[in-house]
């Protein structure tokens, strides 16, 4: 069964009724698999530009930030939304790591949100290859 369309994945899973300026044309390319560099403001809808793709592709889009209380933000609104996501961080309990780690094992995981020091780990990377990534989003990339 082909994937959803964007304009229904953006009705049905963000409750928006059309993408704002420059949303739809990152999203396309990003769905296509075109490399893809958002500039945008803040408050002007980036991560909506991977967490729509990730929905339309098979397989786990990795998002890397430096921010730990924005992953958190966005894993609780996209769990809200009815969207499997998670986070690897140093602020999460050996409790969520292994639930993380599990989703991921299970198939079950769209989205994973990592900060950009948990990529030196032998771990992650072996996390990484059995995951099936199939995008890579850097957020926050001034921070990185």
């Amino acid at each position: 069964m082909p994937p959803p369309a964007p304009e229904a994945l953006l009705a049905s899973v963000f409750g928006f009724q059309s993408f704002r300026p420059g949303q739809e044309e990152i999203v396309r390319a990003v769905i296509a698999g075109r490399n893809t560099l958002a500039i945008m403001p803040t408050g002007g809808g980036k991560s909506l530009c991977f967490q729509l793709p990730a929905l339309c592709r098979d397989g786990v889009t990795v998002v890397i930030s430096p921010l730990i209380a924005l992953m958190r933000d966005q894993v609780r609104a996209l769990a809200a939304a009815g969207v499997a996501a998670g986070a690897l961080t140093s602020g999460n309990t050996e409790e969520e790591t292994e639930e993380v780690f599990a989703a991921i094992d299970e198939g079950r995981l769209k989205l994973l949100y990592m900060a950009p020091e948990r990529l030196a780990s032998g771990v992650a990377l072996g996390l990484l290859r059995r995951a099936g990534v199939s995008l890579i989003a850097v957020d926050e990339a001034h921070c990185v």
